[in-house]
């Protein structure tokens, strides 16, 4: 059995993209291939263990959440290893306020030229820097006004992803070495 953190994309607290996590843990639970299922905070967060390949995982959470809630999500899936390796790899030191910096975790590696045009663009005092496990941004003022959002970062590198803060991953972590 494997622990995967199952990162779902784009859930919102009313419309189309409505997950209640009580109910989305419940249906996952009943699923035969899911043991262990936590849910954690109303933005889309679950920790579950499993026998199933991410790519697997991210497929069966998808078609049970769009079969029995109607939400169509992209769903991100990540061993805690790999989430652990992401925060060991934060390339934004000391001197950047931690509660300000974010990471966009996707399951694809986008195209290099990609990367390279955008890199090539100026977003002002946000920053944001690439390696091969996630998307590191820091943004010091409002993350609601910044051009460096999922929508953008999926538009143009082509990938699915998914945006959590320092504080969410840690407890994630935690949650799932429980």
């Amino acid at each position: 059995m494997k622990t995967y953190i199952v990162l779902l994309r784009g859930v919102t607290p009313s419309g189309k993209n409505r997950v209640p996590m009580a109910q989305l843990r419940q249906l996952l639970s009943c699923d035969k291939d899911f043991t262990n299922v936590q849910t954690w905070i109303q933005s889309g967060n679950v920790i579950l263990n499993t026998r199933l390949s991410a790519k697997e995982v991210a497929e069966k959470v998808n078609k049970i959440i769009k079969e029995n809630i109607g939400a169509d999500l992209k769903i991100i899936v990540k061993i805690p290893q790999e989430i652990q390796r992401v925060l060991n790899e934060n390339p934004f030191g000391e001197e950047y306020d931690i509660s300000r910096v974010f990471f966009t975790l996707s399951n694809d590696i986008p195209d290099q030229d990609l990367v390279i045009k955008l890199q090539e663009q100026n977003f002002g005092n946000d920053k944001f820097i690439f390696t091969m496990h996630a998307i590191y941004l820091f943004i010091p003022g409002s993350a609601a006004e910044t051009k460096l959002n999922n929508n953008f970062l999926e538009r143009k590198l082509k990938i699915d992803a998914t945006t959590r803060n320092f504080n969410t991953l840690s407890k994630l972590l935690s949650l799932s070495s429980e």
